[in-house]
């Protein structure tokens, strides 16, 4: 255990350990689905709080300089808190949600006070943002994944941990996900357990068998693979349970088959939002050449080139990825698909101006700098950033605006009810040159 005298302007004598409870005043949110709250000059990240409470916290974790609790007990509630509809939110119980004790409209304002928050910080911005609601809010979840528990049963992870929560169904599936049975049985030979139900009405189950290798993170914003298949056995070690080979997703009026290990956007109503969203924000006009960068099935590729009718280069990682863009694309001729590394295909000019217009969609990550040069020195006449991380957005803004690029216009929106996730749409342009 770290000494609490070698944090600077913490009392000596607060020397607290895991499972210890202090009283405090929950300040604003932050990035992470938490609150900040302050304790004789430490910081306390504290869940399952809303600003301006004040609760009896337990400490969950200790770090130099900060702590991780959660509010146990309410002493001043927020007019913002409500009963959460899942009995398995709350402290110890399942970690998938964040804000289910948060009122629907005060979840959107919360979501909007991280981004904002981000952007001033890491970018040196104060820009404003609202966050629009998406529908359904409960029964949304597209894409789920279940740990399996040393005794086989299926469950959910707490937060931060490895632990399965067993639960009956989580309130956030689609209600098709939901009335699987996946959850009613003992999976001895497994360690995780998928489903997908999607827009055009499919239905699809997998297994990862036992020691088919680590779990990926169970992150509503990430729900794609960037494996081959290997073996006659899909990625990630994946068994076919029940389902097609491919399900429909329908967006932008257009039909989809994706592979149900592939990625698509988790909300039935997240890949027309924000495809639209794009298209007004760019206004690709005839002929303009575009990019569209980790460019997944194809959804941005194609909603651009529809307007544009001039080539659009995808790139993207993914074998599957680009299988299902080659094939959903066929008919879209000015499309070229990249499979490759979007930083190695520039670096290595697989992909060349010039071009008019980019579409970035990277994973939580974010782009990083060196994507943000290549696209910078191409001269585009703006980009669509499509991003599902207020930080990595800050930071990727930040560095367009070091390079002369400007953020004009911003939407974000609820693709992630009942967590601290949210989707944003940003329009990059190139500052205006001064009259000489």
């Amino acid at each position: 255990m770290t000494d609490p005298s070698l944090d600077p302007g913490v009392d000596p004598s607060l020397d607290l350990v895991e499972g210890d409870r202090v009283e405090v005043e929950v300040g604003a949110p932050a990035h992470g689905g938490h609150c900040v709250a302050r304790l004789d000059g430490r910081v306390l990240f504290v869940r399952h709080a809303l600003p301006g409470e004040r609760v009896t916290a337990e400490i969950t974790e200790r770090h130099r300089g900060y702590l991780r609790a959660d509010a146990v007990e309410i002493h001043t509630p927020s007019p913002d808190r409500v009963e959460p509809p899942c009995p398995y939110a709350h402290p110890g119980g399942c970690g998938g949600c964040d804000l289910q004790h948060v009122a629907s409209d005060a979840q959107l304002r919360w979501k909007a006070d991280v981004v904002r928050e981000q952007l001033r910080r890491l970018a040196g911005l104060d820009f404003p943002v609202r966050v629009e609601a998406l529908s359904p809010v409960l029964g949304w979840r597209s894409r789920v994944r279940y740990a399996v528990d040393a005794a086989g049963r299926p469950g959910l992870l707490q937060h931060r941990s490895h632990q399965v929560v067993p639960i009956d169904r989580c309130r956030i599936a689609h209600p098709a996900i939901q009335e699987l049975d996946l959850l009613d049985r003992e999976w001895p030979d497994v360690d995780a357990l998928e489903a997908v139900a999607s827009t055009g009405g499919d239905v699809a189950a997998l297994a990862r068998p036992a020691g088919s290798g680590p779990l990926p993170v169970d992150d509503p914003t990430d729900s794609g693979v960037g494996s081959g298949v290997v073996s006659g056995v899909l990625p990630g070690g994946r068994v076919r349970l029940s389902g097609p080979d491919e399900v429909a997703e329908e967006a932008m009026g257009r039909r989809w088959r994706v592979p149900p290990e592939g990625f698509w956007q988790v909300h039935p109503a997240a890949a027309d939002t924000l495809a639209a969203t794009v298209v007004d924000l760019l206004r690709p006009a005839a002929g303009e050449i575009s990019w569209d960068l980790y460019g997944g099935a194809g959804l941005f590729a194609a909603a651009v080139t529809d307007r544009t009718g001039a080539r659009t280069t995808l790139v993207e990682s993914s074998p599957i990825g680009c299988a299902a863009a080659r094939a959903n694309l066929a008919d879209l001729p000015a499309v070229e698909i990249v499979e490759a590394r979007v930083e190695t295909a520039l670096h290595r000019r697989r992909v060349t101006g010039p071009v008019d217009l980019v579409v970035l969609d990277p994973p939580r990550s974010g782009a990083g700098a060196h994507v943000v040069r290549a696209i910078a020195a191409a001269r585009p006449r703006a980009v669509a950033y499509v991003a599902c991380d207020p930080a990595a957005l800050a930071r990727d803004v930040g560095t367009f605006g070091s390079l002369g690029w400007r953020l004009t216009a911003l939407r974000a929106f609820d693709c992630f009810p009942m967590t601290q996730h949210v989707e944003c749409v940003a329009l990059l342009e190139p500052a205006p040159q001064p009259l000489v």
